[in-house]
């Protein structure tokens, strides 16, 4: 009788084996592995964090250098997710610690974070509503309302939707519900969050379990901190957010004039990225934390020189917003930080 080889976790080849998996769209494959792991006596948390987690991440990088298109990126996504859900249906942890909420904050669509923190924590004891991607804050706080967890897991991926982070986290601790905040868009070292009023910050899923596992909820954040944040520059970046990317993409056109060649396509591709850099902008403003601009400016001209985008376009398009903010000192010092990135 022939004996099937258990499966580990660290066998090499696995990972990239896993990510030609989701790159094909192989969602049968992909279960299959999750479960020949499970049998193989692999714990579930080193193939959400090692297996899952990790190629996604390779997955994100692969469509920054232009490799994956991004159908691509959103379908490998999508055979994540249902690896994640086949090693929730392979388990099945009584709660004995507190009840958790976990969303991503109004228009942050990154969800799949999220869904693998809320498996974390279910393995570990909690109880847990996973309320997925883009949650409005009224819905946030009439479902805090409604349940009375013990802590909100507040996820923001992309540093423009911090204003919206900030109302979520002011309106969680009103309702006497501590915070503990994740993902990139809080900065390095999640540097942001504290500012914002969150109660913590955890740099991944593992880092907020053993967070939550121990001493919380934690002493709160001086309330001054977030007391007040954007000013009179940030308040006009955004109420004139559709006049400045008009200008920006009418004086684009002028000065470079192969846009006048471009199809629909390409036109809006260019009104996105201007319209993040005002976005971005306007997070940095509202935080004043320049960095935020900078390094957005940094990965851009990365990303648009891997499709083939020259640099002068990125370059010509800070010089244009920054010409109709020139009585803004703090906004043109901004964006000429972004400029010396380029």
């Amino acid at each position: 009788m022939s004996v099937v080889a258990r499966r580990s976790i660290d066998e090499p080849g696995l990972a990239d084996e896993f990510l030609r998996l989701v790159g094909e769209g192989d969602e049968y494959g992909a279960v299959e592995m999750v479960g020949e792991l499970l049998d193989g006596g692999v714990a579930p948390q080193r193939i959400l964090i090692d297996l899952i987690a990790s190629t996604q991440a390779r997955v994100g990088e692969l469509w920054a250098a232009n490799e994956w298109s991004v159908a691509r990126e959103h379908a490998a996504t999508a055979i994540s997710e249902r690896a994640v859900a086949a090693v929730a249906a392979r388990t099945n942890v009584r709660p004995t610690r507190g009840r958790v909420t976990i969303a991503c904050v109004d228009g942050e669509w990154h969800a799949l974070p999220t869904r693998l923190l809320a498996e974390m924590l279910r393995l570990d004891g909690w109880r847990v509503d996973f309320l997925g991607a883009n949650v409005p804050g009224p819905h946030l706080i009439t479902h805090l309302h409604q349940t009375g967890p013990d802590v909100v897991a507040l996820s923001c991926m992309i540093a423009t939707r911090l204003p919206r982070a900030h109302a979520a986290i002011t309106a969680c601790k009103a309702a006497g519900v501590p915070v503990i905040a994740g993902g990139r868009g809080f900065g390095p070292g999640g540097r942001y969050a504290q500012h914002l009023g969150a109660d913590a910050w955890a740099a991944g899923a593992e880092e907020a379990v053993q967070r939550l596992a121990r001493n919380w909820p934690p002493y709160s954040p001086d309330p001054q901190l977030s007391a007040f944040l954007g000013d009179e520059e940030y308040t006009y970046v955004v109420r004139n957010r559709g006049e400045l990317i008009g200008a920006a993409m009418r004086r684009l056109t002028e000065s470079y004039p192969a846009m006048r060649e471009y199809n629909q396509r390409q036109l809006d591709s260019t009104a996105e990225d201007m319209a993040h850099i005002v976005d971005f902008l306007a997070a940095a403003l509202y935080v004043s934390e320049t960095p935020i601009f900078t390094d957005f400016v940094e990965w851009t001209n990365g990303v648009l020189q891997a499709r083939g985008v020259p640099a002068v376009a990125l370059r010509v398009g800070l010089d244009s917003v920054r010409s109709q903010l020139r009585d803004y000192p703090r906004a043109t010092a901004i964006l000429d930080a972004g400029a010396a990135r380029i």
